[in-house]
């Protein structure tokens, strides 16, 4: 086995695949609780990035933390990790592209990506990219090195 392959094998071992799907679940299902307790104080925080309608504003609020929570949940009980990882790096690839579009507009503005606290300053949107994009990489590695949909032994004829 060259270096490669035992890359590929160790991203795609069980113990690294767990440890992803928790990583990443949890992360997106704490994100989402003060989200969904507070939704008026996260469209106020979506309202900030001054990036969509305000006729969409509310939708997003109460959506978008759900679908944190679920696909989260989804993830640490090891339904659907595929799926729930596409949709959380999908999520996450969002959020670091309004984020970047703020920071090249120079605008202060809340994160809102695990409280709706309002601060005086705002965050630092650099910061907020480089964890964006540490908090992706467990969905990569559970995207792309998934071995299979079902573990285990094939079932034989029935």
């Amino acid at each position: 086995m060259d270096r490669k392959q035992k890359i590929v094998a160790f991203l795609a071992s069980r113990p690294v695949q767990y440890i992803c799907c928790f990583i990443l679940g949890g992360l997106f299902i704490y994100a989402s609780i003060d989200k969904i307790v507070n939704p008026y104080a996260f469209a106020k925080i979506i309202y900030g990035y001054k990036l969509m309608p305000g006729i969409f504003i509310y939708a997003m609020a109460i959506t978008f933390p759900w679908v944190e929570m679920i696909a989260g949940l989804f993830l640490v009980a090891g339904i659907y990790k595929r799926t729930a990882a596409i949709i959380l790096s999908g999520m996450l690839l969002v959020f670091a592209t309004a984020i970047t579009i703020n920071l090249v507009r120079g605008l202060k503005f809340d994160c809102g990506c695990f409280s709706t606290v309002a601060t005086q300053s705002g965050s630092d949107p650099v910061g907020l990219l480089i964890r964006d994009i540490l908090i992706l990489i467990p969905g990569i590695i559970i995207i792309f090195f998934q071995k299979s949909r079902c573990p285990g032994p094939r079932r034989q004829g029935l």
